[in-house]
């Protein structure tokens, strides 16, 4: 059936969000010598640390879980601004990436923003694979921002 749907995140899928973000740490940490135990407590103390910020910062956005045939699988943080419509943040589980999932939810994002006549604006790491996905929907780097680039996707004029 493969039916893909968002849903509001809630505090009880806290855990699960950490477990997401974790799987977004896996590559870096394979290359430290830490134990398991240091790095499930390096991702729980960096998802608490994120979850706060994000919420300090984007205190009126959307918070969804991607969920496909009832069952959670990534998610997508989305805030809705006067000028543009940011994606603060897109993942999904391991087993679930390559599918053109992500592909499909960013282009119902650029379908909504280009209805609303906004722009949207996405930080993508330098070094994040999906930044493939992001050149081929039509996002351009704007701006150079540490370990991230600020990218941008302008509805057709």
């Amino acid at each position: 059936m493969n039916t893909i749907s968002l849903r509001p995140a809630t505090d009880d899928d806290l855990p699960l969000l950490a477990r997401i973000y974790a799987s977004t740490r896996e590559a870096e940490l394979q290359l430290t010598d830490w134990t398991d135990q240091q790095k499930a407590a390096f991702c729980q103390q960096q998802f608490e640390a994120q979850h706060k910020y994000y919420h300090d910062i984007f205190a009126d956005a959307q918070y969804l879980l991607i969920e496909q045939d009832g069952e959670p699988i990534g998610r997508l943080y989305l805030d809705h601004r006067e000028e543009e419509h940011r994606v603060i943040d897109i993942a999904l589980l391991p087993a679930h990436r390559g599918q053109g999932i992500g592909a499909k939810l960013m282009q119902d994002v650029l379908d909504g923003a280009a209805a609303a006549g906004k722009r949207v604006r996405i930080h993508v790491e330098h070094n994040n694979p999906a930044m493939h996905l992001y050149d081929r929907l039509g996002f351009r780097k704007i701006e150079e921002q540490g370990v991230y680039w600020l990218m941008e996707w302008k509805p057709a004029s």
